[in-house]
């Protein structure tokens, strides 16, 4: 996670969590969790056989679908609207 800079993530937090302290907000922690998804892919694409990488993605990918799952059973606009912000789903 070095890529990323304090001013970039708190910009992921003041974009998606309201405030750039709110880092515990779930529409913040997915919009966090898809960044660093985006970057190992991107990584992995040029480093096919760095299986550890892998992994630490299929897990990102599960903790984020989780708590998508979360956020669809309690607050569903908000849920549509996180989906339609990130571009998620097609």
């Amino acid at each position: 996670m070095s890529h990323f800079t304090a001013e970039k993530k708190a910009n992921i937090f003041k974009t998606h969590g309201g405030s750039a302290t709110n880092t515990g907000s779930i529409e913040a922690q997915i919009a966090m969790l898809t960044e660093r998804i985006q970057h190992i892919s991107a990584h992995l694409k040029t480093n096919k056989k760095d299986f550890s990488s892998n992994r630490g993605l299929m897990q990102m990918v599960g903790r984020r679908k989780r708590l998508l799952q979360y956020l669809s059973d309690n607050n569903l606009q908000s849920y549509r609207a996180l989906i339609e912000k990130l571009g998620l789903r097609k």
